[in-house]
């Protein structure tokens, strides 16, 4: 091991006994967190018009502080584009996240304190790599680089002083200078605007470099691995990367990519290591080699409440703190942070695994499930059902989207997925009814309504050319970044318009 490589990895290890604090006084951490953060906003504008100052504890924070959505907290966050300050947060904000979550038009900008920063993405960015070596005590992964492809950033318009882009792109340009001999490409190309040509030139960039570690959403880096594929003539990417041991990746649910990165980096060596990070936050790391769950990263900053999601639609739904959650329940996550954000619903839906220490599963989002009749199919059955219909056909699959097909008096009630395959089944109707197999199996109001083909009948699958979605995308001005394809969607908005961008 590498002199570089021994000193890094002992000092991120000492991280680990603080882990594992949180992970015994779970509780304690969670408390302390709130009231510090109640603490510290006490003199913003948001911290008068809610009391936080005469705020004893948890019961008071729930009873005066309303749930947020982005819309209730927009208003303050204008304002602080425009260059005010002491809103939502006491310390000065210059930067701001934009994200939109799915590829709807309209985009969020999520405040970005220095707290938030240090506190929360960095802290976790060591604690991913702290949490890594405490496993693998023979990496040498500072003995190369990282690949970070971040996204790009530009003057806000309402203010000089006021930045904002993809939320990866803010933490590039505000990172320690050191960062940059650990990294690979030059900060120029990571932050380029537009995105096909910073894929080429990364990928011209950095075939020649010694990465041995990869981080990033899984589709974007798949496509760039492809093209620097394509420009060496290479095989796979061991042969242009043989130290090459770990991705580090999130943003999207990795099931769908993994077999296309397990053909083109060929090594049973190699690491997957999941994260749940956004621009609001950094939430989970996976702590156990090979087991798809993640620990919930407790001293953050950041204080969590869970609403049930039987109960999310009511006026005043049932939220839980951290001590009253379950294993058997599907929770949309709340969330209270160092960067001003007080009880905002980020509309994601987290499943815990484990309550000692708490670890959860990412179960998709608030609006992005089918519900159409009754079913309730979330983004963890799709993604589960796909990926088994895909090891029994040999299929590898790229992208899918899925929507109800509502019953009227020409058709009958269904569900419609296009699917882009990196290679096809043989058979697609047995991956239709392997899928269909797959739901029933992992989804019992699903089988319900499957049931002699009363309500829903077979899935209805259209098999889409190569690089539909990047194109449609692209269409859309929404390449590259945190821009996603919408697995699930309760209407057709967005089914229908694939179709249509296929057929033209």
């Amino acid at each position: 091991m590498s002199f570089v490589n021994a000193v890094a990895s002992w000092f991120l290890k000492k991280r680990i006994s603080q882990i594992r604090f949180f992970m015994e006084h779970p509780i304690k951490v969670q408390e302390e967190t709130l009231k510090g953060l109640i603490d510290l906003a006490s003199n913003t504008e948001w911290g008068k018009k809610h009391r936080y100052k005469k705020m004893s504890g948890y019961h008071d924070f729930s009873q005066r502080v309303p749930l947020q959505e982005y819309e209730d907290v927009k208003p303050f966050i204008d304002r602080m584009l425009k260059g005010e300050q002491n809103i939502l947060w006491p310390t000065d904000i210059q930067w701001f996240a934009k994200s939109s979550g799915t590829t709807s038009d309209r985009s969020k900008f999520i405040p970005i304190s220095n707290e938030i920063l240090s506190d929360c993405h960095y802290k976790a960015g060591k604690d991913v790599l702290a949490i890594y070596c405490h496993n693998n005590p023979d990496s040498r992964i500072f003995d190369g680089k990282g690949l970070i492809m971040g996204g790009s950033h530009k003057v806000s318009e309402f203010n000089n002083k006021a930045y904002f882009g993809d939320l990866s792109a803010v933490l590039l340009q505000n990172a320690p200078f050191y960062g940059e001999f650990f990294r690979v490409p030059e900060l120029s190309l990571a932050l380029l605007d537009n995105w096909e040509e910073k894929l080429d030139k990364v990928a011209h960039a950095t075939y020649t470099e010694n990465v041995t570690n990869i981080s990033g959403v899984p589709s974007w880096n798949l496509i760039l691995l492809k093209r620097i594929l394509e420009i060496t003539g290479r095989k796979n990417i061991l042969e242009i990367w043989p130290n090459l041991e770990l991705f580090i990746h999130g943003g999207v649910s990795f099931a769908p990519y993994q077999s296309q990165f397990e053909k083109i980096i060929p090594s049973s060596d190699m690491h997957y290591l999941e994260t749940y990070n956004a621009s609001e936050g950094f939430f989970g790391i996976q702590d156990q080699p090979d087991v798809k769950e993640m620990l919930l990263m407790l001293d953050y900053g950041i204080f969590y409440e869970f609403i049930p999601m039987d109960d999310l639609g009511d006026q005043e739904p049932e939220v839980v703190t951290l001590a009253e959650v379950d294993t058997d329940t599907n929770y949309a996550m709340v969330i209270t942070t160092n960067g001003g954000l007080w009880r905002y619903k980020i509309g994601d839906t987290i499943r815990f695994t484990s309550l000692s220490p708490y670890r959860i599963k990412i179960s998709g989002r608030t609006r992005n499930f089918i519900n159409a009749f009754g079913e309730e199919v979330i983004v963890d059955n799709t993604d589960s059902a796909l990926q088994s219909a895909c090891s029994e056909t040999g299929a590898i699959l790229s992208e899918y989207t899925a929507a109800p097909i509502y019953l009227d008096d020409n058709q009958s009630a269904a569900h419609e997925y296009i699917i882009e395959f990196e290679k096809p089944p043989t058979d697609i109707d047995l991956f239709v009814r392997l899928l269909d197999k797959e739901l029933k199996a992992l989804n019992s109001d699903y089988e319900a309504k499957r049931s002699a083909d009363l309500m829903l009948k077979m899935p209805k699958v259209t098999v889409a050319p190569r690089q539909t979605f990047f194109k449609w995308l692209k269409s859309k001005g929404k390449i590259g970044g945190q821009n996603k394809v919408p697995r699930l969607y309760n209407d057709r908005k967005y089914v229908d318009e694939i179709l249509k961008f296929i057929k033209s």
